[in-house]
């Protein structure tokens, strides 16, 4: 046996080092690929709701939402926007009418959310004298709305927006959804057609 030279050992190490190199790559694109192919399933009754924080108020007050949701029975309406006619007119305004009627039914909390920040959510609960009625949560950057999958792309908004949806969750299960079939109309979802127990 013939000692290694340093040539032979530094050309070792450079190609065990490429090959590792090489390896992570190979591996990250692999793992790429699978994200990118890899469609998440819309949420459906039956399924828990995620272990998501939202936003009540301000970005420092998180929500979890399936804290919130455990041992309780939690109305949910989703919006595409803050602010928005349909939103402002009609969604909203009919849950925050409804509020005592929804909550005599056995309904511990109702929660409205909207991908956009703590701030404009506040704003316009404030607006739509929501207190005491219906939570405003925002859900900034969508993780709620992905993890749901109930996305929408609606570029005149801004682009990545919530369908338009209203759902039941019982003790961190859901009960019943309502997406509106186009995404962003007002029929299934309204208040008065909640199917309470």
């Amino acid at each position: 046996m013939f000692p290694l030279s340093m040539f032979a050992i530094r050309t070792s190490n450079n190609v065990l080092k490429k090959s590792t190199q090489l390896i992570a790559l190979h591996s990250s694109q692999i793992n790429r690929r699978f994200i990118a192919t890899t469609k998440m399933a819309q949420i459906k009754v039956g399924d828990k709701i995620p272990s998501v924080d939202l936003f009540e108020d301000s970005p420092a007050n998180k929500v979890n939402i399936a804290d919130l949701c455990a041992n309780k029975k939690v109305v949910l309406l989703a919006v595409p926007g803050a602010f928005t006619p349909g939103c402002s007119k009609t969604h909203l305004p009919g849950y925050v009418q409804k509020a005592d009627s929804i909550k005599s039914s056995g309904v511990d909390e109702i929660v409205c959310v909207s991908v956009n920040d703590a701030f404009v959510m506040s704003a316009w609960g404030k607006d739509q004298n929501a207190a005491g009625k219906v939570r405003m949560l925002a859900d900034p950057n969508a993780v709620f709305t992905k993890a749901v999958d109930l996305s929408v792309d609606l570029p005149p908004l801004g682009g990545l927006r919530s369908k338009r949806y209203s759902m039941v969750v019982e003790n961190g299960v859901v009960t019943e959804l309502n997406v509106e079939p186009d995404n962003t109309g007002l029929s299934c979802s309204l208040a008065d057609r909640l199917n309470l127990k």
